[in-house]
């Protein structure tokens, strides 16, 4: 597979990472970025990441045969009404979002019938850092991509879309967009909500800077998401938000669970409830 040229709207880690992966495969011939900020756009083309700086997205959706969106949810309706009056007829047009419900309820608004060539998808990928100067093109190897096509998706589409994906190391799955954000919800949106929350507490005691002097190698290894890209995450559990609640209050019970088996000095249900999570785990966790 060849695409001809192919553009990325958000030219940061993600976006960023997908340009270089797919130069090195040689999936396509010519790479056109997009970003919010030009200054992001003006680096990826000095890295060598781009070829090409789009002068606005009306001109990249004419040019491109194949476009990923790599921008925060919170931005992808308004780029889609950029894109929507240009966008060619032959050209896939996928994501990287982790929630893909709200991208397909924004698709939904602004296209009304859906382009044959929309395919939603994720890239389960990434790390705390961010912004282009953090991409690379190993990012995607041995890592999972979920693609959620859609009734009105053309089955060359979803094809064009693997093996773009596959092309650059990665195992592609396919799946409803509601079971996609339960998902995530559990797996992904809720450590970094906890991860978040934990720094956050931590932060605000009198003797912060002492606890975190002396963070043991568990604590930075839970906490290093807390690294990530605020806007981002915002982002995310907003778009995700009812899947993120449900999966919150369930923690919360078990939270609160352990607080009062602490409180009653019940040291046989702590036991429990922490062998029953280190059997879950050694069982069923498989990185």
């Amino acid at each position: 597979m060849t695409i001809e040229c192919l553009g990325i709207v958000g030219v940061g880690l993600i976006g960023g990472s997908v340009a270089r992966a797919a130069r090195a495969s040689g999936s396509c011939a010519t790479i056109i970025g997009w970003d919010a900020n030009l200054n992001a756009s003006l680096r990826a083309r000095e890295l060598g990441v781009i070829d090409h700086v789009a002068d606005d997205l009306p001109a990249m959706a004419r040019q491109c045969d194949f476009i990923v969106l790599a921008s925060p949810l919170g931005a992808m309706e308004s780029i889609m009404q950029q894109l929507a009056g240009s966008l060619r007829t032959d050209a896939v047009l996928t994501d990287v979002g982790s929630a893909k419900c709200s991208v397909i309820e924004a698709a939904r608004r602004v296209f009304g019938i859906l382009p044959a060539g929309f395919v939603p998808g994720h890239p389960i990928a990434g790390t705390e850092r961010s912004g282009v100067d953090a991409a690379f093109a190993e990012l995607f190897q041995r890592r999972c991509v979920i693609l959620t096509p859609l009734e009105t998706t053309a089955p060359w589409a979803t094809a064009k879309a693997r093996a773009l994906w596959e092309s650059m190391g990665a195992e592609v799955m396919e799946m409803e967009a509601e079971h996609h954000d339960e998902v995530l919800a559990a797996t992904s949106h809720l450590p970094h909500v906890l991860a978040f929350a934990l720094v956050s507490t931590l932060a605000q005691m009198n003797e912060h800077s002492e606890i975190f002097r002396y963070a043991a190698g568990g604590f930075r290894d839970f906490t290093r998401i807390a690294s990530s890209d605020p806007v981002m995450w915002r982002d995310i559990c907003l778009a995700n938000g009812a899947a993120v609640l449900s999966v919150l209050n369930r923690y919360e019970q078990e939270l609160a669970d352990m607080a009062d088996a602490v409180r009653r000095g019940d040291g046989s249900s702590l036991e429990s409830m922490f062998r029953r999570a280190k059997e879950a785990r050694d069982n069923h966790v498989v990185f």
